[in-house]
């Protein structure tokens, strides 16, 4: 796969030091292990054009065998553990796992540095690690452009754009997400059909997820539900529905659960046991969120 020179963005170096989109990614790397982040492109001979290793979404989303051969992947996967692979399940899982990258990448840096980088796919790479589950685990972000709050000790750098609120910079999070995620649903062509609905239940999973556990990651579960509420506050087209994040009792004790907007369909591999709890298929939708 040929490294696209157009997607890197001049160096800037206006950004006090230590503040630096560079800078924000290290830190909150060291504070979770949702997805690897990383700044800048990885080295060229590991952009291969195999399933395992780094692709640029851009690509991905205009070069349909790139996903053929991650369904292949994923079948291959599933035949090993489950001796059986359903179309249904292999692309089930897939549509979630890229969804979770630019869903993941903003919602970490909203959630721990109050930034919102570019979401676009030409500025986003996926890493698909070389063994196990073809599932993406690291995410690379190519542009050094970020949004913050007035009081962002970077906010007068040129890579900055400043936005007044925390609810503006989340209606940027969630702009940026929906940009990237309407690309994908667009172009997603798997061999069983997935209609609209179903990608955008995904796309609602992906984001709401993110944010709740970059909270439950950091040692504050309650800001990460607070974000998905700021992010997701009501049902905001294409998504199919707010936060869904709700109380729920679990041996008595009360604990934080959401309903899936999207079905993994990985209950087709359970011998009949049926969906998760969470499932749409049996859990109905909430009238409203429950905090």
């Amino acid at each position: 796969m040929a490294v696209r020179r157009s997607a890197f963005t001049a160096p800037l170096t206006a950004c006090p030091p230590g503040h630096s989109l560079l800078d924000s990614i290290a830190r909150v790397n060291g504070k979770q292990d949702l997805m690897a982040l990383r700044f800048g492109a990885p080295p060229a001979a590991e952009l291969t054009g195999e399933v395992r290793g780094w692709h640029f979404c851009e690509d991905l989303l205009t070069e349909s065998d790139v996903f053929d051969r991650w369904h292949d992947e994923q079948r291959a996967w599933l035949r090993a553990e489950y001796d059986e692979a359903p179309d249904r399940t292999a692309a089930g899982s897939i549509k979630s796992w890229y969804l979770q990258v630019p869903a993941t990448l903003g919602a970490l840096l909203f959630h721990y540095e109050r930034r919102v980088p570019s979401l676009r796919p030409a500025d986003l790479l996926l890493h698909i690690p070389g063994d196990g589950k073809p599932k993406p685990g690291g995410v690379a972000l190519l542009s050094e452009e970020f949004a913050c709050l007035p009081d962002d000790p970077a906010a007068d750098a040129p890579e900055a754009t400043v936005i007044e609120s925390e609810n503006a910079l989340a209606a940027l999070l969630r702009a940026r997400y929906t940009a990237h995620a309407s690309r994908f649903v667009a172009a997603y062509r798997p061999p069983v059909r997935f209609g609209k609905h179903a990608l955008w239940g995904a796309a609602t999973d992906a984001i709401d997820v993110a944010l709740w556990k970059a909270g439950k990651q950091g040692g504050d579960e309650g800001a990460g539900i607070a974000d998905a509420a700021l992010v997701l506050p009501d049902r905001i087209e294409p998504f199919t529905s707010a936060s869904t994040l709700h109380t729920t009792l679990n041996d008595g004790r009360p604990c934080w659960t959401r309903r899936k907007e999207s079905c993994c369909f990985h209950y087709l591999l359970d011998n009949g046991k049926g969906a998760c709890e969470t499932c749409p298929r049996r859990s109905p939708p909430l009238t409203q969120r429950q905090h």
